[in-house]
C-alpha cells in the first residue's frame, strides 16, 4: 500500500458540522419521534433531555480523544492508545462498523414509511435502489458526497423549524396543557420515560461518527471538538422543542403507531395535505443512511491502514480519492440488515453497541490522562468527564437489560 493515494482534506468546520447535524436529526426525529412518545406518553420530552444528557458527556470525551488524534478509524486509535490490546482495537473498530451498518438499516426502514405517502412499492425495492443509490454518490467522492449530505441536513432543519412553526398555537398555549405533565410518577411510568430515553439515545448517534473523517478535515485537531459540540447543542434544542410539540399536537400512543411520525403531525396541525413534510423527511432519512455509509467505509479503510483488516479495504481510488470496495462492502451489508430486522429491532440493537462502544472509549480516554496528562496544544476535558460517561453509559446498559430481562420472566 506504499503507493496507495491518500484521503483528500477538503471538509471545513461549516461542513463537517452540517455533516454531524444532519446525522443526528436525521436519525432521529424524522424515524422514532413516535416510538419514543409511545413508550413515555407525555413524558417524551424528558426521555429526549435525558438521552441528550447521557450523550453530552460522552461527547465531550470524543472532543478530546478527536483533538489527540485525528485519525479516520477513530476509536480504534483511542482504544489501542488507552490500552494497547490489538484485538481489542479491532473488535472495537468492527462494532463501529456494525453500529453504523444497523443505524443505516434502521433509517432505510423509515425511508419506506414516508415513501409510502405517496407511493406504495415492495419494501425490498425500495431499500435496495435506495442504497445503491447512495453508495455511487460516496464512491463519487467525499467532498461531493458531504455536500450533498450538508444540503440534505438544511432540508432537515429547515422541516423541523416548519414541524415547530405550525405546532406553535400548541406551543402557545402550553400553560393550559400543564395537566398533562403534572401526573405522579409510578414506577411503571418512570421504566416507560427511561424506555423512551434509550429509544430517543438513538437520535443522537452522529457526533461519534464525526471522528472518522478526520483525514479528510481541514484543521481536525481544531475544528472537531467544534463541530462536534455545535452539531449536538443545536440538535438537543430541536429535539426538546419538537418532543413537546408533538405530544401537544397527538395523542402519544397515536404517535406510536405511525411509520410517517411528522407527516401525521403536519397533517394534525394544520389541516393540509403533508406533502411537503414527507418530501423533506425522505432527504432527512436519506441524509440519515448516506452518512452512515460514509463513516462504515472510512472505519474500514483506518482499520486497514492499521493492518486490523486485510488490505483491500484500505485502498482508495486514484480517481475519486475514495475507498471504494469498503464503500460496497459496507453499502451490502446494510442491504441484509434492513431486508432481515424491523425498525424498533434495529434502533434498540443500534443503541446497545453504541452504549458499549461508549464505555470501552471513556474508559480508554481515562487511562489515556493517566498516563500523558493533558497536552496543552489539544482540547481538554478534566478526567471526571470519560468517568462519568463510563458509569451514565454502563448504568443505562444495565437498567435496560435488568427491563427486557424482567419482561421476558
Amino acid at each position: 500500500m506504499a503507493n496507495n493515494p491518500e484521503l483528500r482534506r477538503s471538509l471545513t468546520l461549516p461542513l463537517v458540522t452540517l455533516y454531524g447535524l444532519g446525522n443526528i436529526l436525521g436519525a432521529g426525529v424524522y424515524v422514532l419521534i413516535g416510538k419514543v412518545a409511545g413508550e413515555a406518553g407525555y413524558y417524551a420530552p424528558l426521555s429526549f433531555v435525558l438521552a441528550s444528557f447521557i450523550a453530552g458527556i460522552t461527547a465531550f470525551s470524543y472532543c478530546e480523544l478527536s483533538s489527540r488524534y485525528p485519525v479516520s478509524a477513530g476509536e480504534a486509535a483511542y482504544v489501542r492508545n488507552g490500552f494497547n490490546v490489538r484485538h481489542l482495537s479491532l473488535t472495537v473498530g468492527l462494532l463501529i462498523i456494525l453500529t453504523g451498518v444497523v443505524s443505516a438499516a434502521t433509517i432505510s426502514r423509515g425511508f419506506v414509511g414516508y415513501l409510502s405517502v405517496f407511493i406504495v412499492l415492495p419494501d425490498e425495492l425500495v431499500i435496495v435502489g435506495l442504497l445503491a443509490l447512495l453508495a455511487l454518490i460516496c464512491i463519487a467522492g467525499v467532498a461531493q458526497s458531504v455536500t450533498v449530505a450538508a444540503v440534505f441536513t438544511l432540508f432537515e432543519v429547515g422541516g423541523l423549524l416548519l414541524i415547530l412553526y405550525v405546532s406553535a398555537p400548541v406551543l402557545m398555549a402550553l400553560p393550559e396543557s400543564m395537566d398533562k405533565f403534572a401526573q405522579p410518577i409510578s414506577l411503571s411510568m418512570a421504566m416507560g420515560i427511561f424506555g423512551g430515553a434509550f429509544l430517543a439515545f438513538y437520535a443522537y448517534i452522529g457526533f461519534e461518527d464525526m471522528v472518522n473523517l478526520a483525514e479528510e478535515v481541514k484543521q481536525p485537531r481544531r475544528v472537531l471538538p467544534i463541530a462536534i459540540l455545535l452539531a449536538l447543542v443545536i440538535a438537543s434544542l430541536i429535539y426538546g422543542l419538537l418532543a413537546l410539540a408533538s405530544v401537544l399536537t397527538i395523542a402519544p400512543e397515536q404517535l406510536g403507531s405511525s411509520s410517517a411520525p411528522l407527516a401525521d403531525i403536519y397533517q394534525v396541525a394544520t389541516g393540509g395535505n403533508p406533502w411537503f413534510i414527507s418530501i423533506v423527511s425522505l432527504f432527512a432519512v436519506v441524509n440519515g443512511a448516506l452518512i452512515q455509509i460514509i463513516m462504515g467505509s472510512r472505519v474500514s479503510y483506518g482499520l486497514a491502514k492499521q493492518g486490523l483488516v486485510p488490505s483491500v479495504l484500505g485502498r482508495v481510488n486514484e480517481t475519486t480519492q475514495t475507498p471504494m470496495v469498503s464503500t460496497i462492502l459496507v453499502s451490502l451489508i446494510i442491504v441484509v440488515f434492513a431486508l432481515w430486522l424491523p425498525i424498533e429491532t434495529l434502533a434498540k440493537t443500534t443503541t446497545y453497541l453504541l452504549l458499549l462502544l461508549f464505555c470501552i472509549v471513556n474508559l480508554a480516554l481515562v487511562n489515556i490522562k493517566r498516563k500523558d496528562g493533558s497536552p496543552a496544544h489539544v482540547f481538554s476535558v478534566p478526567i471526571a468527564v470519560p468517568i462519568a460517561g463510563f458509569i451514565s453509559c454502563l448504568g443505562v446498559l444495565l437498567i435496560q437489560s435488568a427491563s427486557v430481562i424482567s419482561a421476558l420472566i
